[in-house]
């Protein structure tokens, strides 16, 4: 970065306000609308990481992954046109996910707007619904300006997507501006009677159940609220796809609201007398499908976020607290209830989930859930999960737990094509940390080819292709509705373990539950990129029906 009021271009400003705003990474595929831009972080390359990807949506998805694991802004960079097309499908998971991201997007001249331009589009049309904000720079005066807001808006309130549009020919003009850095903000804290109204309602409640979702939770923050939720003996679950908010292995810990959620926990929620809902927006998937609570208020609800607007979108609420997850959950440290009466609650609840994780008898050679649980126990206790969409993901996660201190990446938005990518972004920025991804054959060849981008920047996660030859959530589906009218639904895959194997990488196939964990011990002691497929009974199209099940059901 330079410092002082010196001519530089808006391609090398551009880089230094990433720089002044905290970027580590730049996740990108290269297009000419932004080679200055590219020549500026050239400068800066002893201060960020330049990642090449193979396709903008997976850069997308990379810079997303850094977004959910460091609760600062992910930072990718986009072709305009068709480049900015592909990465919308990463926009649009930061937005359902709240995720903290900066998109810059390079852009035609300005002179040549509205003629239908080479790769013309108004980037404000088109991500205004998928982002927070959408702007352009014009002016290379304004550069440090708008980008410093861009971070900004970034990480305030709910988190979440920014894209910036930056003129080609901007980026070449040359001028003396001071470089913006982040301003210091204190997060929004509970109201100073928050504490002693949610405890009043606790007090009279015989059956509570928290909630945990949302996002930016820090390290602090986790304890605090597992501090505060198991002082006080309450059971737990957590939102979709946000296992790695509280410790799988707890006797407070109920289960997942989410898409496949135990229908025994979906149950016991809908008799619960008290809800705390915290950091989740309580919306669809969590809701399940928004029959989990009365939208009048009939069931007591805590609600905390740190968008004001998004309490009371849906539900209306007993209490909406507007705060930050951490500060809310530090605020409540040390707050009792003087005798916790739902003991018993509390216990039935993790019978449920602890039942649930039995593995049945599945036919066949390999019974996946027996495998995943064996594999569980192979893991450091510092991994990063990922996982992809799909009916597979519903296997680690009714079969495994989640411990404290490991984290789970995943789209809440059921974007098919985000473990990989995101699996390979979390070893780059967290180099020291084993990566696992879970995903689909479906879903690994929409973005299985940035495994390039592993091999590239010397990192090595280790995939899990669940090949069941289908789409199968849409099977499944189709099962329910048209029983044996089978249609779009089938693939053909190639050899997983070649396809890796093709790059220098390490390939394993899996087809008997034994061979899960042999394999990778193998995969882990390459030091490589590694893939395991593992050959899934195509009958058993859930963890809790096979096609004939559906098929049967969808008769009666």
């Amino acid at each position: 970065m330079v410092t002082g009021m010196q001519e530089r271009s808006g391609g090398r400003l551009l880089a230094d306000a990433l720089v002044a705003n905290g970027a580590s990474h730049v996740f990108a595929v290269p297009g000419e609308s932004y080679l200055d831009l590219l020549d500026g972080l050239y400068a800066v390359r002893n201060r960020i990481q330049l990642v090449t990807c193979r396709f903008e949506a997976g850069a997308v998805h990379m810079a997303e992954a850094q977004g959910k694991l460091t609760g600062r802004p992910g930072v990718a960079a986009v072709t305009r046109g068709p480049g900015a097309c592909h990465a919308a499908i990463g926009v649009h998971v930061a937005m359902q996910d709240s995720t903290p991201l900066v998109l810059l997007v390079g852009q035609i001249p300005v002179e040549e707007t509205d003629r239908e331009s080479f790769q013309e589009v108004d980037y404000r049309r088109m991500f205004s619904p998928l982002a927070k904000w959408v702007t352009q720079i014009d002016d290379a005066r304004r550069i440090p300006e708008i980008m410093a807001h861009a971070f900004d808006v970034a990480v305030s309130g709910r988190p979440g997507p920014v894209v910036v549009a930056i003129s080609e020919e901007m980026q070449k003009h040359r001028v003396a501006v001071p470089d913006i850095g982040p301003q210091r903000v204190l997060p929004a804290h509970p109201a100073p009677e928050a504490a002693q109204e949610v405890m009043a309602l606790l007090a009279r409640a015989e059956r509570p159940l928290a909630i945990l979702g949302g996002s930016r939770w820090s390290a602090a923050g986790k304890a605090a609220i597992r501090d505060f939720l198991v002082g006080n003996d309450i059971p737990v679950a957590v939102a979709f796809r946000r296992q790695g908010l509280f410790d799988g292995t707890s006797a407070h810990y109920a289960g997942d609201l989410g898409v496949g959620a135990d229908a025994g926990l979906v149950a016991a929620a809908k008799r619960a007398d008290l809800i705390l809902a915290i950091g989740t927006r309580l919306g669809e998937p969590v809701s399940q499908g928004y029959t989990l609570l009365d939208m009048a208020g009939a069931t007591p609800l805590v609600h905390v976020h740190p968008d004001q607007s998004e309490i009371g979108r849906v539900y209306r609420v007993a209490l909406g607290i507007t705060s930050d997850v951490n500060a809310f959950a530090l605020a409540m440290a040390g707050h009792r209830v003087a005798a916790p009466r739902w003991g018993a609650w509390r216990a039935e609840l993790r019978a449920l989930r602890e039942a649930q994780a039995v593995a049945p008898d599945y036919e066949g050679p390999l019974n996946l859930a027996r495998a995943l649980q064996a594999l569980e126990k192979e893991l450091p206790a510092d991994a990063i999960f990922t996982t992809d969409a799909g009916n597979f993901a519903t296997w680690p996660t009714r079969f495994m737990h989640v411990k404290e201190g490991q984290d789970f990446l995943g789209p809440t938005n059921g974007a098919m094509g985000y473990g990989v990518p995101a699996a390979i972004g979390a070893a780059i920025v967290q180099p020291g940390r084993r990566v696992i991804c879970f995903v689909g054959d479906g879903g690994f060849l929409m973005t299985g080819q940035e495994i390039a981008t592993a091999f590239h920047h010397g990192v090595a996660p280790i995939i899990l292709v669940f090949n069941n030859g289908m789409y199968g959530t849409i099977r499944m589906y189709q099962e329910r509705t048209y029983p044996e009218r089978v249609s779009g639904t089938e693939l053909t895959n190639p050899d997983f373990a070649k396809f890796i194997e093709a790059f220098g990488g390490h390939g394993e196939v899996v087809a008997r539950t034994e061979e899960l964990v042999p394999a990778y011990r193998r995969a882990a002691a390459s030091g490589k990129p590694a893939l395991i497929e593992i050959r899934m009974n195509p009958e058993q199209v859930t963890n809790r029906a096979t096609i004939a099940d559906l098929r049967a059901q969808a008769r009666r």
